[in-house]
């Protein structure tokens, strides 16, 4: 998982450094249902069994390049085929995708065919792939992990484009301008990187709150009741109109729609825009929260990387002419809450959870199962094993660490028991 970073601690003294590494059984247990939960996080709760081909394109899912497969990096698998077709192979790890249809198998991958669901298109047109596929990462290109450097360092996805990024390599002046709090933790949402800032610069028109604290140091835009001019707005990325798709270059960029009075910011510009803020008219029509038409209007205003605070999509205008920039732009997916991490993360403990209640109910109806006799054997078993460990561990030297071999000795114990038992 590419957020995740892990410096080396340093021992206190050369012994400890040569000293076998212990462990509680209370901090064993902590630290696989840690990454067990790591795991579920990453994978949304799949189990990884079944090929998600059927599923259509999913809103977001775990997806792999095979580099053995498709050296190009133009194409990806769901969790279970890189478990069950692409095992053993060199297997990049993407994390998530959105609007993403599993490959495997099809025309890219030229003779191979998938194990799980071969009947599948010959390509998945909606698909869309960048550098992640090959492996590469960041404006820098570089791979993560990184061979050539010792400490792994922290990086940042941006939301629309789903790039990683450094943060010596998003485009700030310096990494103190990234909103964290005093322990170092982010306080922003989301991010937009610097080349999606063209396409998104829009979000500058709304009121500051959607900006997270740090990221919003003093913009041209003066916004207000009075319908003020944005005629002297700068920008910063060239001048003129947002392209119709999301690119990351600013070339052919048309001119600015430009007048006597400049840009016009519409009544409601300037107030504090909440959650569903879009009003509905005596006509039944729905006012824009901005007063700005978008569509014709696509202001590049700044290009700056956005860190956006918690809730910012519910601030975002449903009118009609701003869903049409939103189809436009390709980007309507910032309206949908769960296209969010957050709402994957939460979906997947969800499923977590009901996996493990399933898990319970199912020791239970199998025990319910047995006859009188398998149960008193089992209950029996769990008696001895308590007993043998409870021995153990009254008759062990506290100062010293159990090991494997320890181990092994109370399960050899509890088999010779077994073996005079019967």
């Amino acid at each position: 998982m590419l957020i995740n970073t892990c410096p080396n601690k340093l021992m206190d003294s050369a012994f400890e450094d040569e000293a076998e590494h212990t462990v509680s059984i209370q901090e064993y247990l902590k630290d696989v249902e840690d990454q067990e939960l790591e795991a579920d996080l990453v994978l949304g709760g799949d189990e990884g069994k079944e090929c998600t081909y059927n599923n259509g394109y999913m809103k977001r899912q775990a997806i792999f390049s095979c580099l053995t497969c498709t050296p190009d990096g133009n194409a990806g698998v769901c969790t279970a085929c890189s478990l069950s077709c692409h095992d053993g192979h060199e297997i990049v790890e993407l994390w998530t995708k959105r609007n993403f249809r599993c490959d495997c198998g099809n025309s890219k991958f030229g003779e191979f065919f998938c194990k799980l669901f071969p009947n599948k298109d010959v390509e998945n047109v909606e698909n869309s792939y960048n550098h992640n596929f090959k492996g590469s990462y960041c404006t820098c290109g570089r791979p993560y992990p990184d061979p050539d450097v010792e400490d792994q360092v922290e990086m940042i996805q941006c939301c629309v484009c789903e790039d990683w990024f450094h943060e010596e390599h998003i485009g700030l002046d310096s990494s103190d301008e990234i909103p964290r709090d005093e322990e170092g933790e982010p306080l922003y949402e989301d991010f937009i990187c610097k080349g999606c800032s063209v396409i998104c610069s829009f979000l500058r028109l709304y009121s500051q709150t959607i900006l997270a604290a740090g990221s919003h140091k003093d913009s041209s835009v003066h916004t207000g009741k009075d319908k003020e001019v944005l005629g002297d707005v700068t920008l910063a990325c060239g001048s003129g109109k947002l392209e119709n798709d999301m690119s990351h270059s600013s070339n052919n960029i048309s001119e600015p729609v430009s007048g006597e009075e400049g840009l016009l910011l519409g009544e409601n510009s300037g107030k504090n825009i909440g959650s569903d803020q879009c009003t509905t008219d005596a006509n039944s029509q729905v006012t824009c929260v901005l007063g700005v038409n978008l569509v014709d209007a696509s202001p590049v205003l700044e290009c700056k990387p956005l860190f956006l605070s918690k809730n910012w999509r519910d601030a975002l205008c449903r009118c009609e002419k701003c869903s049409e920039f939103y189809e436009q732009k390709h980007i309507r997916f910032l309206l949908d809450k769960e296209d969010t991490i957050m709402e994957y993360e939460k979906m997947a403990k969800q499923k977590r959870e009901e996996k493990l209640q399933q898990q319970e109910g199912a020791e239970l109806t199998m025990l319910d199962k047995l006859g009188h006799v398998e149960k008193i054997e089992i209950l029996n078993g769990i008696a001895d094993m308590k007993d043998e460990l409870r021995s153990f561990l009254e008759s062990f030297d506290p100062s010293k660490a159990i090991t494997s071999d320890d181990v092994h000795q109370v399960f050899e114990n509890l088999a010779k028991k077994r073996r005079r038992v019967e």
